[in-house]
Order: C-alpha cells, then sequence, then structure tokens
C-alpha cells in the first residue's frame, strides 16, 4: 500500500526525534512518501495531490487544523472527481465512490487532538502510532460523518465542532498568540477565555436557528455545533456540551441566549467531565441529530471550525454529511 504522510513541522506535542521515529515505523508497514506542511493551506493542497496521484492513505502527524486541511483536500478532491461538480450524494445521503478514495490515518500532534480521540486514539502520538500501525497490518477501517459549513459562496467540512460567538473570539485571540511564537496549550485558552470574557462588553450579536425541519429560535448570542463529542478536552478532561453527538448521527448544537456570569457558572460543572446526560437550562438551546440548519446574525461574529478561525459571517449553513470519509483507527 501506497500512503503520503504530511508532517506538521510545528506541531505542539512532538519534536524532530519523535517524528523520525514515526517515519521509520509507517515507512517499515507501507511504501511510505513524507511531506512537510510549509504554510497554511498546504495540507489541502498535498491530499489533493495524493488524491491525484493513487495513493491508499493520506496519513497525517499533526493537531486538528492539520487534520481538517487534509480533510478538506481530499474530499474536494474525491468529490470533484466523482460527481463532476455536483454535490457528490448518491441519494441516501452517502457520497459515491467513498471507499475507492484514500483511506484517511490520523497520529495525534497538537495540543488537544480532538477528532483522534474521538477515534479512540491515545493522545501520545507514540502509542497512538502503535494502534495505527495495527490498523494498517489488519486493514482495520470505517467509515465516519462529517459536518459541512456554508457561507459567502465557501464551502467546508469539519471533523468534530463549529462555533459562533464567543467561543471562535477565544480562538481568535489565541491564534493571535500563536503568531508572536507561544504554544496554544489547554491552560492559554482556559486563561485567554476568562480575561476575554472579563474584557468583552457582552453585547454580543444577537442570532437566529432555522432549518428546513426545525421551527426558529432567535435571541441565541452563542451555538456550539458538534459533529461528535466531546467537543473539546481541557488537559485531561472532556468538554462535552453535546454529549449525544456522533459521528454515525447528524449534527447537534448548544446555543446559549444569555452569557452573563450566573448563566456560564451554572453550564461549565455541566459540560466539563464525561457525561451522556445534556445540559439544562432555560437558557440554553439544543438540537440534536440534524440534517441542517442555518444560523443568522444581526451582524457579524466570530466564526471557527474543528479550533480554525475563519472570519466573521453573518449567516452560514451547517449540514450533516454522512459515511464520508474513512479513517483507519
Amino acid at each position: 500500500m501506497r500512503a503520503m504522510l504530511l508532517v506538521n513541522p510545528k506541531a505542539t506535542t512532538t519534536n524532530h526525534r519523535t517524528r523520525d521515529v514515526l517515519i521509520r515505523a509507517l515507512g517499515a508497514t507501507v511504501e511510505l512518501t513524507v511531506e512537510e506542511t510549509r504554510y497554511r493551506g498546504h495540507a489541502a493542497q498535498l491530499s489533493r495531490e495524493a488524491h491525484a496521484r493513487g495513493f491508499g492513505v493520506v496519513a497525517v502527524l499533526g493537531g486538528d487544523g492539520t487534520i481538517n486541511e487534509s480533510v478538506n483536500g481530499l474530499l474536494d478532491a474525491a468529490l470533484g472527481e466523482e460527481t463532476g461538480g455536483d454535490d457528490g450524494d448518491d441519494g441516501d445521503g452517502e457520497p459515491r465512490g467513498a471507499v475507492d478514495r484514500p483511506a484517511l490515518l490520523v497520529i495525534p500532534g497538537g495540543s488537544a487532538n480532538v477528532f483522534a480521540r474521538a477515534l479512540g486514539l491515545p493522545n501520545d502520538p507514540v502509542e497512538a502510532a502503535g494502534v495505527v500501525l495495527e490498523a494498517l497490518r489488519d486493514d482495520r477501517r470505517r467509515t465516519v460523518g462529517l459536518g459541512q459549513a456554508t457561507w459567502d459562496g465557501e464551502h467546508r467540512y469539519f471533523t468534530f465542532c463549529g462555533g459562533l460567538g464567543y467561543d471562535a473570539e477565544v480562538i481568535r485571540a489565541v491564534e493571535g498568540m500563536r503568531g508572536t511564537g507561544r504554544k496554544a496549550t489547554p491552560a492559554r485558552y482556559v486563561n485567554t477565555a476568562l480575561r476575554h470574557y472579563l474584557a468583552t462588553d457582552k453585547r454580543h450579536a444577537a442570532m437566529t436557528v432555522e432549518g428546513p425541519e426545525t421551527a426558529p429560535v432567535d435571541g441565541v448570542f452563542m451555538a456550539i455545533v458538534s459533529n461528535t463529542s466531546p467537543w473539546t478536552y481541557v488537559g485531561s478532561r472532556p468538554v462535552c456540551p453535546t454529549p449525544w453527538a456522533s459521528f454515525e448521527t447528524g449534527l447537534d448544537m448548544l446555543g446559549l441566549r444569555r452569557l452573563g456570569p450566573p448563566a456560564l457558572l451554572s453550564l461549565i460543572p455541566q459540560i466539563v467531565g464525561d457525561r451522556d446526560t445534556r445540559p439544562a437550562g432555560r437558557h440554553l438551546v439544543h438540537f440534536h441529530d440534524e440534517r441542517e440548519f442555518t444560523l443568522r446574525a444581526e451582524r457579524p461574529v466570530a466564526f471557527q471550525l474543528d479550533g480554525d478561525y475563519l472570519g466573521e459571517v453573518e449567516r452560514v449553513t451547517f449540514r450533516s454529511v454522512p459515511k464520508a470519509l474513512q479513517v483507519l483507527a
């Protein structure tokens, strides 16, 4: 089997020695081509190239951002080739030709590694490599659903989450710190979230949620959209605002209609840690297993997918894409 390994040399939790060990281990199992990502969007470009060149596996050593880019490059290339530019749906919600696309293999190298951990992989890259090597040898695959967001004429797939409002503002602030050379550690996210909350004037833009199968709900000030659970991690502790979300169902959403201290102090204990019940509160809005819905804001709000800040938007449509991706895990 031919595999292309995409390596993010700036991945938070790996170093040069660890990457060499992992590359040698993979190279002993498959015919391996190694490419380093050098700039934003490079992983998507390399994934499209891997598809065009007929690689059987696209492996990623990096964090959730690199994985997201790789997935988007892979899916865009595959759907463009298979459908000639249509939406790639075969009528039952499954993109045509999914089983013939390169499979994705992930080795966690970031700060949170939400997608890898949601697949059941260890958070340590060396331990995770042992699991995926077994999956390669046994050809152990699973097919997972993705989410897709469409806005301002653009679209992008996401593996585990999207968000509009406060959480995206925090990601924007942390990305600014990373631009100055500081690492995106769990402690930095927590501290930034607290400082940002105390510094803002709380006059956030109101949003309306609507969909073909849901009645409109207005007055939402923060929306968390999930394709799986947990939504993220604080160190080893999962954060589960939508505990029923999974790769096998549609999309879930938790909306907050209040952002004041009482509302957040009531919410946080309900979503941190392993949970199987949804958080409760009159100020909360829940969607579960939805095929499609749209969020409209009264003015531009911060927007993120898979922990990657994408700018400010006024309207985003979220869709579930069942059985979209094959993963070796």
